[in-house]
């Protein structure tokens, strides 16, 4: 594995790092005092909409995307330090970029199974930051960790399939601009393999039948950049047969293929995200004083400093390690790879929050620092996308399989 960037990322994290200094930084405060003034909590602030179009006339668009028919045609090696810059501000530059989940996962999905009226009626839009999509999955009664566990039933009746189910954590549906859902649910709820059961379908939003409930919140945050968090009820929802991503059957393979590039471009923020929090927990020390002496000449903050740095860096290099296995060998082949830094890194990315905003005092937990915002988005992590413990118990089984 070779450690340094070639030419086109090392012009692309130039140009990128420039972005943020020059755009994206400057408007984090324009934005929250827009959104006061929105009819609605869940407009985009112009200021938001104003980013997006300087990102696109710079190029620096959809860079997510490894198709290069669609998107940047980066390779997941190349995309990781451009988006560990975006996560230094998570609630606007992956945005910006149109490089935010769950858009992300959804356009892969349909540039990767849908058909070509599909991509024509609503990846196009995606890849053009028109519209915004969300993707539903995870179900309030059922433990979703085990995706084979969804009771949403996708049922055929002649040209049409009826939708019906009750999902939450719906994330991106309560943004007005949200004109998608690809839900996962049952066509075949009795079949013998459980992993065959699953289809996804394309349900529009103003299909009758479909009802976006309620905004769920994220340790009391409703994180309205991304559209939020919804509950959303599919009531006999019908839609045209065509709506099917790919074949019956497939929607548990389709999910997979979607998790694995969804999984590392988190991580890959993170560790933005982590970078961020260090440079605020070192401004913060060498500008104030307590017990006579500024916090900077403090032992235990030396210790977590340093402790913090040493984290980054080993993650960093876990993180390059798996996105360089995907592109050679393949997601399959990075399974290990990517199963450890989904246990990893938001785990070690809240324990470096978590000291800033100690060193922050009450500061760190207002309004008045990204610090609490932060924790509250890398401590869900470790719940979505699978949670720790699927990981670990999937990890350890393979490591097993070699001695049994």
């Amino acid at each position: 594995m070779d450690f340094a960037f070639d030419a086109r990322t090392e012009e692309l994290r130039s140009r990128l790092l420039a972005f943020m200094d020059e755009h994206v930084y400057p408007a984090e405060a324009v934005a929250e005092e827009q959104r006061a003034e929105l009819a609605s909590p869940w407009d985009t602030p112009a200021v938001v909409e104003e980013l997006k179009a300087e990102a696109r006339r710079q190029g620096l668009w959809n860079l997510f995307l490894p198709d290069s028919e669609y998107g940047a045609g980066l390779t997941n090696l190349q995309y990781a330090p451009l988006a560990e810059i975006t996560g230094r501000s998570p609630q606007l530059a992956p945005t910006a970029l149109n490089c935010s989940a769950p858009d992300t996962g959804n356009m892969e999905v349909l540039s990767q199974f849908g058909d070509e009226q599909q991509k024509k009626q609503w990846l196009e839009p995606l890849l053009a930051g028109e519209i915004r999509s969300a993707f539903a999955m995870t179900e309030p009664e059922v433990a979703s960790s085990d995706a084979t566990n969804i009771t949403t039933y996708i049922e055929r009746e002649g040209d049409e399939y009826v939708v019906t189910g009750r999902k939450w954590y719906i994330s991106g549906a309560m943004n007005p601009d949200c004109k998608i859902f690809i839900v996962m649910g049952k066509t075949d709820p009795d079949g013998a393999d459980i992993r065959r059961q699953q289809s996804m379908i394309l349900v529009p939003r103003d299909t009758p039948g479909v009802t976006v409930k309620r905004a769920m919140r994220v340790f009391g945050y409703e994180d309205h950049y991304h559209g939020g968090h919804a509950e959303v009820i599919f009531d006999h929802a019908r839609v045209p047969a065509a709506n099917l991503i790919g074949e019956e059957g497939g929607g548990f393979a389709i999910a997979q293929a979607r998790l694995g590039p969804g999984r590392i471009h988190h991580c890959m923020r993170l560790i933005g995200m982590a970078e961020r929090a260090i440079e605020l927990m070192c401004r913060r020390a060498v500008s104030r004083d307590a017990f006579g002496k500024a916090l900077a000449q403090q032992g235990v903050v030396h210790n977590w400093i340093a402790d913090a740095r040493v984290t980054v860096e080993q993650l960093r290099l876990l993180v390059l390690k798996t996105a360089w296995l995907m592109d050679t060998v393949g997601n399959r082949g990075a399974h290990t790879e990517i199963q450890s830094i989904k246990i990893a890194t938001p785990r070690a990315v809240v324990d470096i929050i978590d000291r800033a905003i100690q060193l922050h005092g009450a500061g760190g937990v207002s309004q008045d620092f990204p610090l609490a915002e932060l924790y509250a988005g890398a401590r869900t992590l470790m719940i979505a996308d699978g949670p720790d413990e699927v990981h670990q118990r999937s990890l350890a089984r393979r490591e097993l399989k070699k001695y049994l």
